[in-house]
């Protein structure tokens, strides 16, 4: 039976091209989900954005001479480009910057302030000496007052899990310039979050199929809870819409916030843009829909924690109870995948360090496929991993290339040679239904993984099948079996069914490829379906921009084994996967090379 599944992708920041260190987490996890969930028959809704608000907006677009918006609009448009060379097949990637996205936020802020989950009070604030622009949490950095971790940050302590408040921390320092923060009283909004310890608490122990670091982090801070300041003193980002607050220049709702209602509203978003702009709530308060949550490990706080507060107090369901919102009663998070990070020679990767390898020029020399099976395989699914050019190239060259590549190249060449087309078999034998039903029960174990996020054991189970099927070439030797055509046809048609069959449980992680393979095999059309970058008008008054969606309804794959076409004509193939130059594994390329 179909189900609804919403993929909520955590969204990326527009204050610089993204790196391989980024859609390890988000992206390339998330489409793989996607993609194996449109294959098996549910509906899914697969959304995310850019994260255009706050202050590391302003302070980038200062630096390169732009104003925030214009910045935002740079990285938007790069961000859109490298998300769609890299395949992930959204329904809508948007932004924070729509009048569509101000509209849901300030909804929410009114339900939550309804509810009595919002209230005004004054704290601290950390302004910038020099500037005299207030400092974001995470841009003030000091010694933890808990567990004395020396690079603790203003809003959570990495080390202890506690969440802080700057002036908290023992000799803060901005990240932006190194001067000591000073704190002024100011009044702002801030979410109850205490408001929400039973509720929430009750909420984390049903969700016992969650990955462990995941429920016991999430666990650990229910049981310190503390109110959180929901606006800033800026002048760039979404206006609190009250009455001696809406037209305050410098008050607004900070990007913490706005961002993880993105989810909802760029669902609502991709509603309005299609027929039914009601459509999301099929999503959204369906009880028996699903969501989805993917990011790295450093948004587990906001997801397991802040997003299902917000949620429950827009639905009346925090510990003082209230009245549903504009939005009905919404679904919570039906399992948050957060990946680890993948580091670069043992440090994260950073912009500001100089360890960083931009999606876009890794997508210019390798491709995507490449990249998608190596975070698929070796990626930081549940612990941080070290990417290495040596670990790449022997991933890509031994394994995608020699193992899969060789087996379609030559599967399909000795058919092409031989026959010409798709041959037909006669009398099987032992070995040849062994591997059939090897490959078809691949379909069981790989899928199961693939619902659990288990991407790593799947992709895993999927090259097992492709190993089986070289060693059964290898053994059988139609090549020596001119004198026996019928053996050796069956030979070739039980290889090519494999073919087929490990093409398709490697679709959600090589879509590339696995359109050329399904082309290479005589079939015709669109196999895996891409995305395609859209030009729109703003639903409201704001300007024009780039969104990332697709038609991906009339896509041939589907996840089962279904019969190759005997007598379909077959051309000769050419290479699936490109071989790496061996020397860079040595040297790296020239726009990220090795540092000895």
């Amino acid at each position: 039976m179909s189900s609804r599944v919403l993929t909520a992708v955590a969204w990326p920041y527009a204050n610089g091209p993204r790196h391989i260190g980024h859609v390890s987490g988000f992206g390339v996890p998330s489409d793989v989900f996607s993609r194996y969930r449109r294959m098996i028959g549910d509906q899914v809704l697969m959304v995310s954005g850019t994260d255009e608000h706050g202050t590391p907006i302003q302070v980038q677009a200062e630096a390169e001479g732009l104003t925030a918006r214009e910045l935002a609009d740079k990285y938007n448009r790069v961000i859109v480009e490298d998300l769609q060379g890299l395949g992930l097949n959204y329904d809508l990637f948007t932004r924070t910057t729509t009048s569509n996205h101000y509209e849901v936020t300030q909804q929410m802020f009114l339900a939550l302030h309804k509810n009595g989950y919002v209230v005004p009070r004054t704290q601290m604030g950390a302004i910038s000496p020099s500037t005299g622009r207030t400092l974001p949490d995470r841009y003030i950095e000091g010694t933890c007052p808990i567990c004395d971790y020396p690079q603790a940050r203003g809003d959570q302590c990495d080390n202890c899990g506690n969440q802080l408040d700057p002036a908290d921390l023992i000799n803060p320092k901005s990240r932006i310039n190194g001067e000591t923060p000073k704190f002024v009283e100011t009044e702002h909004f801030f979410l109850d979050l205490p408001a929400f310890a039973e509720s929430l608490g009750a909420w984390l122990q049903t969700r016992t199929d969650w990955r462990p670091n995941v429920l016991k982090f999430a666990a650990n801070l229910v049981e310190d809870l503390k109110p959180r300041a929901i606006t800033r003193d800026l002048d760039w980002g979404v206006p609190v819409p009250l009455d001696g607050w809406r037209d305050q220049p410098m008050k607004r709702l900070y990007v913490w916030f706005d961002a993880v209602i993105g989810y909802l509203s760029a669902s609502v978003e991709w509603a309005r843009r299609g027929p039914d702009p009601d459509a999301w709530k099929q999503w959204w308060c369906d009880p028996d829909a699903q969501s989805f949550y993917f990011m790295g490990k450093d948004n587990i706080v906001f997801h397991s924690v802040i997003w299902p507060a917000l949620l429950l107090g827009q639905n009346g369901q925090g510990d003082h109870g209230g009245e549903p919102g504009a939005f009905g009663t919404l679904n919570l998070p039906s399992e948050i995948v957060s990946s680890e990070y993948l580091t670069m020679s043992g440090s994260k990767f950073s912009t500001s360090r100089g360890t960083v390898i931009y999606v876009g020029d890794f997508l210019r020399e390798f491709g995507p496929d490449a990249l998608r099976y190596f975070i698929a395989v070796a990626g930081p699914e549940n612990q941080d991993t070290d990417f290495t050019w040596e670990e790449f190239v022997r991933r890509t060259n031994f394994e995608l290339a020699n193992e899969w590549g060789n087996l379609v190249n030559r599967a399909i060449s000795m058919a092409h040679k031989n026959v010409g087309a798709i041959p037909k078999p006669t009398a099987p034998t032992e070995a040849d239904v062994a591997l059939l039903e090897t490959s078809k029960a691949a379909f069981t174990t790989v899928g199961d993984l693939l619902a659990r996020s288990r991407f790593k054991q799947a992709v895993t189970e999927a090259m097992r099948v492709v190993t089986s099927a070289n060693r059964y070439l290898s053994e059988q030797e139609p090549w020596k079996r001119k004198d026996d055509p019928d053996r050796r046809d069956t030979i070739l048609h039980t290889a090519l069914q494999v073919v087929q069959d490990a093409n398709t449980l490697l679709t959600p992680f090589l879509p590339h490829a696995a359109q050329k393979v399904h082309e290479a095999l005589g079939g015709t059309g669109v196999w895996a379906a891409q995305p395609e970058i859209k030009e729109v008008d703003d639903l409201g008054d704001g300007p024009a921009y780039p969104v990332l969606t697709g038609d991906y309804s009339a896509e041939a794959a589907r996840w089962e084994s279904t019969p190759i076409e005997v007598g379909r004509p077959l051309r000769k193939p050419t290479p699936i996967i490109a071989k790496l130059q061996p020397e860079l594994a040595e040297t790296g390329p020239e726009w990220a090379p090795i540092q000895r």
